[in-house]
């Protein structure tokens, strides 16, 4: 019974040859349909994003220069800094 279902190579060179190359080409027809497809939902994705925010002002732009990080920040000694040696341990 389990002979019935184990696929067998052809014992002809020339066609044993013809169907391994016929299964590389399907499998790189395959892994080139899969990269479109994959391609074509990163663009869909985008475009739906850029869709949705169409009239609407960047937030980092509309408050001001876009470099800047507003923020409130504290300048800590280099005393108060724990050493490479300290972290290590």
């Amino acid at each position: 019974m389990r002979s019935a279902f184990e696929p067998r190579k052809p014992r002809h060179r020339l066609l044993r040859f013809v169907l391994g190359v016929v299964g590389l080409g399907l499998l790189a027809l395959l892994v080139f349909f899969s990269v479109f497809v994959g391609a074509a939902m990163i663009a869909v994705g985008l475009a739906y994003k850029l869709w949705q925010r169409r009239g609407k002002p960047m937030t980092a732009r509309a408050k001001g220069h876009g470099d800047v990080v507003e923020g409130e920040f504290r300048v800590v000694a280099p005393q108060a800094l724990p050493r490479a040696a300290d972290r290590a341990r």
